[in-house]
């Protein structure tokens, strides 16, 4: 029974569980849908169909298969968001240590900043775009800024999570600004920072394939225009809304990872809790 107990009790369990309902679920619709005239890989397919197309040879465009299609696109695509990416975790940063050195700046700043946040992805590309007059520019850019506020809003509120008396005691032993800052705010703001991270890292991947819908070229976007206008196999569609979610996973546990590296006093204090 403890054996039982401790199996049924763990996140494997129920992250399986949860997988399994998933499956059902899509099974059940995708037999709903295969009983009517349409066929199920214009609505809805089978998982069976999702897998055969990703580890079928059949040549879809008279070279490539489905599955290398995708491989290519997502390259495009996920290096675009990458570049993205670092660019907006350095710029939230250093805005979030701008704000909490200015009590002005933050006042001035993070209306902006919540402003920006409130445009649609779909909205913010043409002008974007328009600025930079450059499309695979205008895709890194639309990526920095998705990346930009979770950033910043979530490192900004480490350093504000130190508390008073952390700082009268630095005070005390004569630490001026920057010690104050290198050897308390900094490290103390860092889970934050992280979380931060984590709620990013999906959203400059998603919005990098959004705006590729919107524009020409190379990119999971661009290839899931295609799919969808008929273009080629409806397939190619559902094997990168799978791949697209798979990596949108990956990478937040993948930060997840790296946090238990560079924290581990984080995990300490919470098997102490």
């Amino acid at each position: 029974m403890k054996i039982v107990r401790k199996i049924t009790g763990s996140k494997l369990f129920f992250t399986l569980l949860w997988i399994a309902a998933l499956i059902i679920i899509w099974e059940v619709f995708a037999y709903q849908v295969e009983q009517t005239k349409r066929t199920p890989e214009n609505v809805l397919p089978h998982l069976s169909g999702v897998v055969d197309s990703i580890t079928s040879d059949k040549k879809i465009n008279g070279s490539q298969t489905a599955f290398q299609m995708v491989m290519e696109n997502a390259g495009a695509t996920l290096s675009r968001a990458a570049i993205g990416y670092v660019i907006g975790i350095a710029l939230g940063f250093i805005l979030a240590l701008v704000m909490s050195l200015s009590g002005i700046v933050e006042k001035i700043v993070f209306p902006y900043l919540m402003l920006i946040q409130i445009i649609p992805i779909l909205g913010m590309a043409p002008i974007i775009n328009a600025i930079t007059g450059d499309i695979a520019a205008s895709r890194i850019v639309i990526a920095a800024i998705l990346t930009f506020y979770p950033v910043a809003a979530n490192t900004l509120a480490g350093f504000k999570a130190v508390k008073r008396e952390s700082h009268e005691l630095m005070y005390s032993y004569s630490a001026n600004k920057f010690q104050l800052y290198t050897k308390m705010m900094i490290p103390s703001c860092i889970p934050y920072f992280f979380t931060g991270l984590k709620i990013s890292a999906p959203m400059a991947i998603t919005a990098s394939i959004l705006v590729d819908t919107l524009q020409g070229g190379v990119g999971l976007g661009c290839l899931l225009s295609q799919s969808l206008k008929g273009a080629m196999t409806r397939y190619v569609f559902w094997d990168i809304v799978f791949f697209s979610a798979i990596i949108g996973i990956l990478s937040f546990y993948l930060i997840g990872i790296i946090e238990k590296l560079l924290c581990p006093y984080k995990k300490l204090e919470q098997k102490g809790r």
